[in-house]
């Protein structure tokens, strides 16, 4: 490092936990862009949610990561809470007709959970990754 540039978090990290700590959240953020966890800067994404098999940057085995359906099972939830008391909400306070709750509602709800399904498998992925990672 040249004199007079700044240092960067994971150089002046003094012990390993806090090492750690910065990798894991490089690593969670990258999940949330759709980057690969590993190394920050390959997509992880092949498709809409399928995940690749190695990170074309570093070669990491993205395949060997497996995270279920834990992705979807959270956005579901998150979605379905969201919408639902909102709904309920607006049912208390104004009282609309049945087909306008259908005509707002489950058009939101479709789109929030189509939102958020990127993002939360790459979250997922990261931290199956930082699990299931030997530490060096």
């Amino acid at each position: 490092m040249k004199t007079g540039e700044p240092a960067s978090a994971l150089q002046t990290a003094r012990d390993e936990q806090s090492r750690a700590d910065l990798l894991g959240a490089q690593a969670i953020r990258a999940g949330l862009q759709g980057l690969c966890p590993n190394c920050g800067r390959g997509p992880l994404f092949q498709g809409f949610l399928k995940v690749r098999p190695t990170c074309a940057v570093c070669g990491y085995d993205l395949a060997s990561v497996e995270t279920g359906d834990g992705a979807a099972t959270f956005i579901m939830q998150i979605a379905g809470f969201l919408v639902g008391f909102s709904a309920l909400a607006v049912e208390i306070t104004w009282h609309p007709p049945i087909w306008l709750h259908l005509i707002i509602w489950l058009p939101l709800v479709a789109a929030l959970a189509l939102g958020l399904m990127r993002p939360g498998k790459g979250l997922m992925t990261a931290l199956q990754m930082l699990r299931t990672r030997d530490p060096k």
